[in-house]
């Protein structure tokens, strides 16, 4: 069983030296093993995969985003996104289906998912948004999943002026959908599917770029966006898939990343291979932990700590905290 993760191109270290094939296959086997440990009936599901479609962008002035009923501001979130056998989890789901009804009704979504890296930051489908099967190896009904969200071409030019702005490139990919970072918390979060959703790439783990773009995205949430970073805060499939309890790597991991956040020190957070104790064994690859940074930039100006709505570890994964972050 196999799962997708990291940059459509080739999968890079945070040192951008290339990622060993053999490597890569492990961590997916892995994180497959992880997702089908709670592999029970699925009930959301619709027929047939789904196809690549084409882009049918908008035009229009995308400076601000116009209302369309939905409150004016938005939180910054950041949450620990399941595996597609996740969606089988009722508590998980109810937690997350609570949370986002606890929040103002959004005027779109953006997810910025911890497996999809781009350089330039790229974005993704703007008008029918397909759903990318990023895992291999798992039951049929998981490729019959389906989340018909309208798309967002709106935001979608609305990032672009906000990237130009701060001088940040970007490109398009007018057929890359949601991979499962963003459509499975999303089926969770917001069920009937009529939230439009932009999905983009991180421009790659360099925290110093994480924090650019992270910044460049903070005026979106002012205007009815509710801008996503989807991750682990731990992420070690090698060691994290071998321990029957949470290994004290983890939870001293989790802790401190728990108070940075409350410190609202993103210079730390963006150091945090460096600062955190057991970086390297919480994090072996860093693209899991690089949405918060980018969240935690994008809600740089927001007062007040930020609180937790979801915490604790996966009874059937103890290594991964289940840790979600919402600022403001």
């Amino acid at each position: 069983m196999l799962l997708g993760n990291g940059p459509s191109r080739d999968a890079t270290f945070s040192t951008g030296v290339p990622e060993p094939y053999h490597l890569r296959m492990n961590r997916r086997r892995a994180l497959g093993l992880l997702a089908a440990s709670v592999s029970l009936p699925l009930v959301s599901v619709a027929c047939g995969r789904s196809a690549r479609r084409e882009d049918m962008s908008s035009t229009s002035n995308p400076s601000p985003i116009p209302p369309n009923g939905a409150s004016g501001r938005m939180p910054v979130i950041f949450l620990a996104h399941g595996a597609p056998p996740l969606l089988d989890d009722e508590v998980w789901k109810g937690e997350l289906h609570g949370w986002a009804g606890a929040m103002p009704r959004p005027r779109a979504v953006l997810m910025v998912s911890a497996h999809w890296e781009d350089r330039p930051t790229t974005i993704g489908a703007t008008t029918t948004v397909p759903l990318v099967y990023d895992f291999y190896g798992f039951p049929q009904r998981y490729y019959e999943t389906k989340y018909p969200a309208p798309g967002a071409p709106e935001l979608a030019a609305r990032v672009r002026d906000l990237l130009d702005a701060k001088g940040l490139g970007h490109a398009e990919d007018p057929q890359r959908g949601l991979d499962h970072g963003a459509f499975v918390p999303l089926l969770a979060m917001y069920p009937e599917a009529d939230v439009p959703v932009l999905q983009i790439s991180m421009p790659g783990l360099d925290p110093k770029d994480l924090l650019a773009f992270g910044r460049a995205l903070a005026p979106l949430a002012d205007e009815g966006v509710l801008v996503v970073g989807s991750g682990f805060l731990t992420h070690n499939l090698r060691d994290g898939m071998r321990t029957a309890s949470t290994p004290a790597w983890a939870s001293e991991f989790d802790a401190w990343t728990k108070e940075a956040l409350e410190r609202r020190d993103l210079d730390e957070l963006a150091d945090f291979l460096h600062r955190a104790p057991s970086a390297r064994l919480a994090h072996p690859r860093t693209e899991h932990y690089a949405p918060v940074i980018v969240a935690a930039a994008a809600a740089e100006k927001r007062e007040g700590k930020p609180s937790f709505p979801i915490s604790g570890y996966w009874n059937l994964a103890p290594a991964f905290t289940r840790r979600s972050v919402q600022f403001g």
